[in-house]
């Protein structure tokens, strides 16, 4: 006799129904919990992470703390469906025990990274810009025309901010004489 997969399949039904080890197809009551976000307040928002403008509905409790984050299924740009990242986004508002809290600063030429404080990391970031700042700043270019401008620093915007930060991240970076300015949108 040739047995094949499917034959294999038969007998194996065949000898578990007739032996009284088989599954019972007799009803069984089921009982679920209520959901965690009966009682939530829902409000809807745009993913953080990437240019898409994916819409989320986060739902928090009375006191604001965020219970859950889902794709919104009424967006027509994700129709409720999210990548990895957006589907993570609920990590964001959680304490966890992996995410750094403090910032790690690694001197040049070291390999060990060490705990720094955010005023010494911030002062730090302020202070290599102002040295680039001045190391690359053009008052005039090459044909004697009034520039005021940097090229030794470029900025990649992000697609976390919305309208009025990005005006007010501008008009920051115009200020220091950026001419590089990109943002995620775009690329």
């Amino acid at each position: 006799m040739r047995v094949t997969r499917r034959t294999f399949l038969k007998i194996s039904g065949a000898v578990l129904a007739t032996s009284g080890i088989g599954i019972s197809l007799k009803p069984v009551a089921a009982y679920a919990k209520p959901l965690k976000i009966k009682y939530a307040k829902k409000t809807t928002t745009i993913c953080p992470y990437c240019s898409v403008g994916c819409s989320i509905i986060i739902s928090t409790t009375n006191y604001g703390k965020v219970i859950n984050a889902e794709g919104d299924p009424e967006s027509p740009i994700n129709a409720g469906a999210l990548c990895s990242k957006g589907s993570s986004l609920y990590q964001m508002s959680t304490a966890n025990p992996n995410r750094l809290q403090k910032p790690l600063y690694r001197a040049p030429y070291e390999s060990e990274w060490k705990e720094v404080s955010w005023e010494w990391a911030l002062d730090k970031i302020a202070k290599n810009v102002k040295t680039s700042r001045d190391k690359s700043f053009r008052l005039i270019n090459d044909k004697g025309q009034s520039v005021n401008r940097t090229e030794g620093i470029a900025s990649v915007g992000s697609a976390a901010l919305d309208n009025e930060e990005c005006y007010l991240y501008q008009k920051f970076l115009r200020g220091l004489g950026l001419v590089y300015i990109e943002h995620q949108a775009r690329i």
